[in-house]
């Protein structure tokens, strides 16, 4: 069906401007979405999309967070071609990037109200709308409330590299009017199943049984080693990910340098320099970079304020905390608060950094292969694997994650599930000290028998079968087992 925009049914803007939503809605006039757009190869998140994008008990709208780079877009292409597969009409499906700079000079209302004419979309046949970068927008928030209130002939799904509750008053815009849907980075036991080389955990009802179950009923698996170094480099980025699956073994060492510098250009730079600026107003952004730096260099560290912004050439405080706020905001960087069991206290203690993937602190840094060589960097690079992975299952099941440290004694990462937490040493070698992980069930009783230590190729104990009660788990079985409870999290949480 050929484009109503093309036949004069697009009203608010030029010709140049429905020349543009021409391009960018190739379906309109060849009933199908170019591949390029939507590969085979679909994340779980775009499989559950169109279940959600057909439902009537529901007129929520859909806002898909994430990273750069890391499938969202791709995802809304991957629903569209679903849908149309269900037989939903071309004209009821329209695409607009937001950030194009035609669309920029255009309020949503208006480019909504053409698309609703365009369509023709009624109450029973809305038009699909899939709104990418919507927070490019101005007031997009307002206009959301809006066409949710006001019962506008439209479903939409929208996209944001930046999470949604920018600024104050827009959490409240959005309850009950729409749902955010965090897409992380590739784990490791999704990778594993792009490369097929599936490894399937039995799930309990929470991890910490899951994990119990694999610890006494030991699950065989091959040395999966390659594959976690190689998604620990490259990054969990569909697109890098995907070009591996070709590239020969004597090649990746070159692969990992160009992924490099393709995420310091977009994840990085793009985020910085175009992102942030646009969305929070920063008017020096390289401030902002040097800070993303100097983070960079501490990754898996306690945060010392002062010291950064001594650095830094006299960085204030309050512009260190504004800045910190807009990386994590833009899912660079995320943070973590150190656990006291004691809501008082936890927002006085020092904060973890960590990278939401830590390929992008190592394209940040420019590093190339010095991680392979490098056992210290390394090493902090396994930690932020094992973090980013319960960061993702607490984003999905609304759990909370902390780090602990108190005097000398510290553990890295604790996941306050509120029926069974858990503590996790994340370690180089299966020897490591468990100082730390004793220290804590000394002072919070409610670990005794919940603390792991993590480490590549370990030897399987459990707690029962370990003379201090701290069970011992492979690096790579804990990373499989928290990425399918996290897709089961967010499975439950679609309802599909």
């Amino acid at each position: 069906m050929a484009s109503k925009a093309k036949r004069g049914g697009w009203r608010p803007g030029r010709e140049d401007l429905a020349a543009a939503l021409e391009e960018q809605n190739p379906w309109h006039s060849t009933g199908k979405v170019p591949e390029h757009l939507a590969p085979t190869a679909e994340r779980p998140l775009a499989q559950y999309l169109p279940q959600m994008q057909l439902r009537t008990e529901s007129r929520r709208f859909e806002l898909i967070l994430g990273p750069r780079r890391v499938g969202k877009t791709t995802a809304m292409y991957q629903t569209i071609r679903s849908l149309l597969g269900r037989g939903v009409p071309t004209h009821q499906l329209w695409w607009l990037r937001l950030d194009h700079p035609l669309f920029l000079a255009h309020d949503l209302g208006s480019l909504v109200r053409g698309v609703i004419d365009a369509s023709s979309a009624t109450r029973e046949q809305p038009a699909h709308l899939f709104l990418d970068e919507l927070t490019y927008a101005k007031d997009w928030d307002l206009w959301l409330k809006t066409f949710y209130d006001e019962h506008w002939p439209v479903r939409i799904w929208a996209t944001s590299s930046a999470t949604a509750a920018l600024r104050e008053g827009r959490t409240e815009s959005g309850v009950g009017r729409w749902d955010e849907r965090y897409l992380t980075p590739y784990l490791f036991s999704e990778y594993l199943d792009l490369v097929d080389r599936p490894l399937l955990v039995p799930l309990a009802n929470d991890l910490f049984d899951t994990l119990g179950s694999c610890l006494e009923r030991p699950i065989e698996f091959a040395a999966l080693d390659p594959l976690r170094v190689l998604l620990m480099l490259i990054g969990g980025f569909p697109e890098l990910l995907h070009l591996t699956k070709s590239t020969a073994p004597e090649e990746l060492q070159g692969a990992f340098v160009r992924a490099q510098h393709m995420l310091r250009s977009d994840a990085v730079e793009r985020a910085i320099y175009k992102d942030i600026p646009q969305v929070f107003g920063v008017d020096n952004p390289i401030v902002l970079e040097r800070l993303l730096y100097v983070l960079a260099g501490r990754m898996t560290g306690i945060l010392s304020p002062a010291g950064i912004c001594q650095e830094l050439g006299g960085l204030t405080q309050p512009t260190f905390d504004k800045y910190l706020s807009y990386l994590e905001r833009s899912y660079l960087v995320f943070t973590l608060q150190n656990y006291s069991g004691n809501e008082a206290s936890i927002q006085k203690r020092g904060r973890k950094l960590y990278f939401v993937d830590g390929a992008v602190r190592s394209a940040a840094l420019l590093r190339g292969l010095a991680p392979l060589v490098n056992s210290e960097e390394s090493g902090h690079l396994i930690e932020n694997l094992v973090a980013s992975h319960l960061h993702a299952l607490a984003q999905q099941a609304g759990h909370r994650l902390f780090h602990w440290r108190e005097n000398e004694d510290e553990v890295d990462l604790i996941l306050d599930h509120p029926t069974s937490p858990m503590a996790f040493e994340v370690a180089s070698r299966p020897n490591q000290s468990r100082r730390g992980l004793l220290a804590l069930q000394r002072r919070h009783p409610k670990f005794d028998g919940r603390c792991f230590l993590v480490a590549p190729g370990s030897v399987r104990v459990t707690s029962a079968a370990s003379s201090d009660g701290i069970a011992t788990i492979p690096l790579d079985l804990l990373l499989v087992a928290v990425g399918r409870h996290a897709e089961a999290a967010l499975r439950a949480r679609m309802g599909c």
